[in-house]
């Protein structure tokens, strides 16, 4: 795949610079050149571009100018304070994420391969029952309670969960967003056919478990959301987009943690404990059991009225403290089939062995350098064997 310079017009375009900025020409004294054809960026040359301007380097390769909605049209639901807050690296990463949607559409022929997808086949309300929509969503993606019970740990689970997802038609990519927007867990793209989640890699486990169901929350509304750390934006929101915020946020607690199991095992242990003596240990229990963080049980507990505001404030705030930053580094083709999912690699060399893209294309459909991709082969037969 050739590289399509009026997509360079158009990056720079969508990032706000105008035809010779001296901001861009600092960095890249030919840019002009490249514009109208004349020479062509190397590719290190080509992804600091992609790097200034926000956008996926496989973009530049894309036939014609992609249908990358701004962020305000994508995520019309979130208001003006959450949007005018999303760091740049995040803005990339949405672009990033939307041109791994195109792969999928491209890649699969415009039809989702799941049999069912979970977003056409369940149509909730924003009057719903909550736990009536987590069960139906639960029930949906087949994992049935003694399974989660049976997972070894969270790793397990969140691999698990991910799978779930896939078969239900909603792929999850990951990435680090950066230790400077840790606050952000995540975020979702909507589309009919390929729904989509993006996941922090550098949050712990079982927040990126949670933020997986808060997403699907987004999607089965059908729409975008962006997950955080910090809900004080849900009260500057419309009334039904403030809803929907309540909502997938209780639907992650209830699918993962059904209230009516949750309260039978409540009620064995406590019969063993006071719940005032040590909430927190018990929290710390529980979360183990189920694969879930201590917040969220401790939300369940508070919901309950069996904890303070206060107590849960103050034991969110020492536990935010406590966690540390995934570290980066490893195998960076471990990594990759982290990131993109085996499901979504598998699907793109396939595509190229049946002569349907060029080795140029799948370096493409996976924002890999060609030269990369033979390992990265290789390390995604070994991890299956």
């Amino acid at each position: 795949m050739s590289l399509n310079v009026d997509i360079i017009v158009w990056a720079r375009e969508k990032a706000g610079y105008k035809p010779g900025d001296p901001r861009l020409l600092k960095y890249f004294p030919k840019l002009d050149e490249w514009e109208i054809g004349i020479g062509r960026p190397t590719y290190p040359q080509l992804e600091r571009l992609a790097d200034k301007l926000k956008v996926p380097v496989s973009v530049f390769f894309f036939p014609e100018r992609p249908d990358f909605p701004d962020i305000e049209e994508t995520f019309r639901t979130l208001g003006s304070t959450l949007l005018n807050d999303i760091p740049p690296k995040v803005r990339l990463l949405l672009r990033k994420a939307r041109a791994f949607q195109i792969g999928l559409e491209e890649l699969n022929s415009g039809q989702n391969p799941a049999n069912q997808i979970i977003t056409r086949a369940l149509q909730p309300t924003i009057n719903s029952s909550v736990d009536s929509i987590a069960e139906e969503a639960r029930s949906f993606l087949g994992v049935s309670i003694e399974t989660q019970l049976d997972w070894k740990d969270t790793d397990i689970a969140l691999k698990e969960w991910r799978k779930a997802f896939y078969r239900a038609g909603v792929y999850v990519f990951k990435d680090a967003f950066g230790k400077e927007n840790n606050r952000y867990s995540g975020f979702s793209l909507y589309d009919h056919e390929f729904p989509l989640i993006y996941v922090n890699n550098s949050t712990a486990r079982t927040r990126q478990i949670f933020t997986l169901f808060h997403e699907l929350g987004h999607l089965l509304f059908n729409t975008s959301g962006v997950a955080t750390d910090n809900d004080d934006y849900i009260d500057s929101l419309q009334s039904d987009h403030q809803r929907i915020e309540v909502i997938c946020n209780q639907l992650a607690a209830s699918a993962l943690v059904p209230n009516e199991i949750f309260n039978e095992y409540f009620e064995e242990i406590r019969g063993l404990r006071r719940v005032s003596e040590d909430p927190r240990e018990l929290a710390s229990e529980m979360a183990k059991h189920w694969k879930v963080s201590r917040e969220m049980i401790y939300r369940k507990l508070l919901d309950r009225e069996l904890i303070s505001i206060v107590e849960y404030r103050d034991a969110a705030k020492t536990w935010a403290e406590q966690r540390t930053t995934r570290k980066g580094g490893g195998n960076r083709y471990y990594n990759w089939i982290a990131y993109l999912g085996r499901e979504y690699i598998s699907l793109a060399f396939q595509r190229y062995y049946q002569n349907r893209i060029t080795f140029e294309q799948l370096g493409d459909y996976l924002d890999i350098k060609p030269r990369n991709l033979n390992r990265l082969e290789d390390y995604l037969l070994r991890s299956n064997s």
